[in-house]
């Protein structure tokens, strides 16, 4: 526990950690989004070995947390840490440096220099071949369908050319499927085309996005997103948009990699090195939803990029009550 980390240590101490304005400068930072070491660097104009420099006391004190992706190192505040008095004054002494600066405003600019590279890998690499199905998996699929008592509506989410299509569409009455390339639409539509899946829905455009809200209005039984996560510039926000769309008690249930350290996974367009079940149950908790589950899956019998990495899903619900307006 933070709090327990700061009691221990005498509070001149505290002070005087903080009395250095670019450990309050990244105390602010780290609290408004989870950011590598080069990222700060780049925000504070400081040079990579000096901020390690001001990070390693704050990390020893229990105020910031950090979890490495393959040779980066990610930042965060630590979980508690604002409930500190202390703590909560220099994170608002924080804010008003890098408002000042200009550093605080450009955080949403390092989100969308992550998100550049996977928007330009997939309108690249958005190819017409498309993986098969045995043609007999929609009718045995459709046999289980009555197993499952609530399926009136499913959400895939980021489907690219729509392989988790044929596992779902027959097994829901409906279905929206969303990307925000159109290119992968058009392979997706291509592929529901040939497998007569009528159910499904396309639409361009993110999880938070007006026209994705609208489809589906917050009443999926279940959101699914395969392979999605690794690709969100923020996956805590990526996990709260996509909660937003299931009904009170609804599932999310999101197919990902689990922590890895291939780096040439980068080249693909993979922002993460996937995560580990902490991580996920962290992000389940920050979008307020329950009973979340993570296992381990199989790998894929195909020889495909990824096929070498491990799987794993989280399962999650979302509150039976209705959610407040934020």
């Amino acid at each position: 526990m933070v709090a327990s980390t700061v009691d221990a240590a005498a509070r001149w101490e505290l002070y005087r950690l903080l009395g250095e304005p670019v450990r309050l400068r990244l105390l602010a930072l780290a609290a408004e989004e989870e950011l590598a070491v080069g990222e700060l660097a780049e925000l504070l104009g400081e040079s990579q070995p000096n901020v390690s420099r001001h990070l390693a006391p704050l990390r020893q004190a229990g105020l910031l947390a950090e979890r490495k992706q393959g040779t980066r190192v990610l930042v965060h505040l630590a979980e508690g840490a604002d409930r500190d008095a202390v703590i909560a004054d220099a994170l608002g002494a924080g804010r008003n440096l890098c408002r000042a600066d200009g550093s605080l405003g450009r955080v949403a600019e390092i989100v969308r220099g992550r998100d550049a590279a996977a928007r330009a890998y997939f309108a690249k690499h958005a190819k017409d071949e498309v993986i098969e199905v045995p043609p007999e998996l929609s009718s045995y699929l459709a046999a289980f369908a009555p197993l499952l008592p609530e399926r009136a509506l499913a959400v895939d989410a980021g489907t690219g050319d729509g392989g988790l299509l044929d596992v779902i569409a027959p097994v829901f009455d409906r279905v929206v499927a969303f990307d925000r390339e159109p290119a992968q639409l058009r392979r997706c539509a291509a592929r529901l085309e040939r497998h007569g899946h009528r159910n499904v829905e396309l639409v361009q455009g993110d999880a938070d996005s007006e026209a994705v809200q609208r489809a589906v209005k917050g009443k999926a039984d279940v959101v699914f997103a395969a392979r999605f996560l690794h690709h969100a510039p923020q996956p805590a926000g990526a996990v709260k948009a996509l909660a937003s769309l299931a009904k009170p008690g609804g599932a999310l249930v999101i197919i990902d990699y689990a922590r890895h350290d291939d780096e040439s996974m980068r080249e693909q367009a993979d922002l993460w090195l996937g995560f580990d079940d902490k991580e996920l149950a962290r992000l389940a908790r920050g979008a307020d939803l329950q009973d979340a589950i993570v296992r381990p899956l199989p790998r894929p019998f195909a020889k495909t990029t990824d096929a070498h990495l491990p799987w794993q899903v989280l399962v999650a619900r979302t509150p039976h009550t209705e959610r407040r307006k934020r």
